[in-house]
């Protein structure tokens, strides 16, 4: 996930007090204000001394030629976080930074800026550094960094299967988020094909909408977290991170505020793309809908062998949810 930070060296309550709410990750205050700083909400503060000093490993390099850059790029080798700040906002210098370390961080100016920064070279730098006086610039900033956190590209797989297969222990997730129509979560038996499942925002005959929830089906599924890691459905618990996506693949971390874990009858759904099989065994109700190919949601129960849904697909192969390059085969 990318960092956002805040740069409130001046100490301005105003700009301190609107990073914690906005989601900050570390805000920057003056050494002799660290104490006064803590009052305004449990965030973490890097400290900056009289003399331009940064706590907690931070170091700021700013970047007028080439040796400044050579410079930044060792200090991130060794281990420093290297906020990197150019005068006239080039983006060769973080290019090449961002090539030789992931210990790069940018300042930026606002939400295009910062937007930039976490694109270069596909793998962005690790964060942004936001100086702003405006309120409004810290929210944006926000979005950016927080909202959209990953891209993946989503698949049309054509259904080959729908099998009652029992009861079944599944996993309701419920965020402290609301989802949109269009967002859900993806989980699959197999970390190499996983079906999107979507959130309950949508009124039902038999239930209220929970537009915080996703119904996401057997315990022993996988399903994507921050990072591009996977992780089981029994382990998510109150206070974790997990990955939503919408129907574009664009995803964003939420925090999960409670995994529900109750027996129900379960259905086995299987569907195949270029070859590649991709399966979930979700709840059998009117509730659990997937998304078609065009974008339109269909529940469980009325899904039929022929239909496109949509789902993701990757080279199978997870060590402890970390994505690893070997033979692996899972049925």
């Amino acid at each position: 996930m990318k960092e956002f930070i805040v740069d409130a060296s001046d100490y301005d309550k105003t700009i301190i007090t609107t990073a914690i709410e906005s989601g900050a990750d570390y805000i920057i205050v003056p050494e002799d204000k660290l104490k006064e700083a803590k009052k305004l909400g449990r965030v973490n503060f890097i400290t900056i001394d009289k003399n331009g000093n940064l706590s907690d490993d931070f170091v700021l390099v700013v970047i007028n030629d080439k040796k400044d850059e050579e410079r930044a790029a060792q200090l991130a080798k060794s281990g420093k976080k290297v906020i990197v700040k150019t005068t006239d906002w080039t983006i060769i210098p973080l290019e090449n930074l961002i090539a030789q370390s992931e210990n790069i961080y940018a300042v930026v100016k606002n939400a295009d800026e910062a937007g930039i920064a976490v694109g270069i070279l596909e793998k962005g730098v690790k964060g942004v550094v936001l100086e702003t006086k405006d309120l409004n610039e810290i929210k944006k900033v926000a979005n950016v960094i927080k909202e959209t956190s990953e891209k993946i590209e989503l698949v049309k797989a054509k259904v080959t299967a729908i099998i009652p297969v029992g009861m079944g222990d599944r996993v309701a997730v419920d965020t402290t988020s609301l989802f949109k129509r269009g967002e859900g979560m993806l989980v699959g038996n197999s970390s190499a094909g996983m079906i999107f499942v979507h959130a309950e925002t949508e009124e039902s005959p038999y239930v209220a909408s929970r537009p915080f929830r996703v119904n996401a089906g057997a315990v022993h599924m996988y399903t994507r977290v921050p990072g591009g890691k996977t992780v089981y459905l029994c382990e998510l618990e109150a206070g974790k991170e997990v990955m939503a996506y919408d129907i574009e693949g664009n995803g964003r971390a939420v925090v999960v505020g409670r995994a529900k874990i109750e027996r129900r009858p379960m259905l086995l759904v299987e569907a195949e793309y270029q070859g590649k099989k991709l399966s979930a065994v979700l709840q059998n109700a009117e509730t659990i809908r997937l998304v078609k190919g065009d974008g339109s949601l269909i529940s469980v129960v009325d899904l039929k062998e022929g239909d496109e849904i949509l789902g993701y697909v990757e080279e199978a192969g997870r060590h402890f949810g970390m994505k690893v390059e070997e033979t692996i085969l899972e049925k």
